[in-house]
This record gives C-alpha cells, sequence and structure tokens, in this order.
C-alpha cells in the first residue's frame, strides 16, 4: 500500500505478486491506502481483515480490490466493500467478490453479521447484493460517500455460486 500512495505501480505489483494497473493509484484509490495503512499501523493484527486485489484466472488479471473495513466489532458486525476497475464492470467480478467476503465472513467464528453500506444512488451495486439475504437496517452519512443505506445479512448464510 505504501509503493500505492507513491503511485509505483511495478514496486506495488512486485510485492503483491501480481500486476497492478493504474486503477489502484487514481481517483479514491489513494485515499484508501492511506486510511487502511493507518489502520494496521494503529493495530497490525488488523491487516487480516483489509483490503485485497480481487484477482482472476491463472494468469492473476487484477480486476479491482475487495476486503473488509476492518475486523469485526464488539457485536461481530464486519463490513464489506469491493471495488471492480471500470474495465471490468458488468461481468460479474462484482459479484464474485460479494461472494467470497461472505464466505470468509461465514468461516470466522468471531463474525455474526456482515454489513454493506451503499449509496442510494449506486443502481450496481444495489444490484450486486440483492438476492444474498440483505435486509436494509437504517441509513448513515458517510464523510467521503455521503447519504448511504445499511444493509446486513447474518454472516453463517453461505451464499450459493
Amino acid at each position: 500500500m505504501s509503493a500505492l500512495l507513491d503511485g509505483d505501480l511495478s514496486e506495488a505489483g512486485r510485492v503483491a505478486g501480481v500486476s497492478l494497473t493504474e486503477y489502484f493509484v487514481t481517483g479514491r484509490a489513494r485515499w484508501l491506502w492511506r486510511y487502511r495503512l493507518s489502520q494496521m499501523a494503529a493495530d497490525p493484527d488488523h491487516a487480516r481483515w483489509m483490503v485485497r486485489q480481487a484477482v482472476v484466472g491463472d494468469e492473476g488479471l487484477v480486476v479491482g480490490h475487495a476486503g473488509f473495513h476492518g475486523p469485526p466489532d464488539e457485536l461481530g458486525m464486519v463490513e464489506i466493500g469491493y471495488s471492480i476497475a471500470p474495465d471490468f464492470r458488468r461481468q460479474g467480478y462484482a459479484r464474485a467478490a460479494l461472494i467470497e467476503l461472505l464466505r470468509r465472513a461465514g468461516a470466522a467464528a468471531e463474525v455474526s453479521t456482515v454489513r454493506a453500506t451503499i449509496s442510494p444512488d449506486n443502481v450496481a451495486s444495489l444490484a450486486t447484493i440483492s438476492g444474498f439475504g440483505f435486509v436494509e437496517v437504517g441509513e448513515q452519512w458517510d464523510e467521503e460517500d455521503g447519504r448511504e443505506v445499511v444493509f446486513e445479512v447474518p454472516a453463517r448464510r453461505v451464499p450459493s455460486a
């Protein structure tokens, strides 16, 4: 993540073991890496819950990133986050990332609930979580994203492929 903050895709890819695209250093990506690095600096054990590259196929095609916003809270809730690069959207990769995040959450004994927060205008993300048992539980204001609808699903609900 430090290499990504520096805009050094070559070094970031070397460390990650996959080729990364400009998507990882443009737009909100730098904000994300800065924020996640500060979380991990505060508590290195949180690293296993953080963002990872979304890699597809034997060639290691990186289509985006996905992970949790942090470890489970005191009630066992984790919040998911995923982002697919524009060239790879509408091809099922967000759904695949969501399935993997739900599987990982369901496999962790300390997780009881999975949360997704989505802008009410983000039709694609709302469609992505549909069919996975997420229930709207409220709204919140996010300093970066504005108004978000909060959805939750029990972690032990294993999604179909």
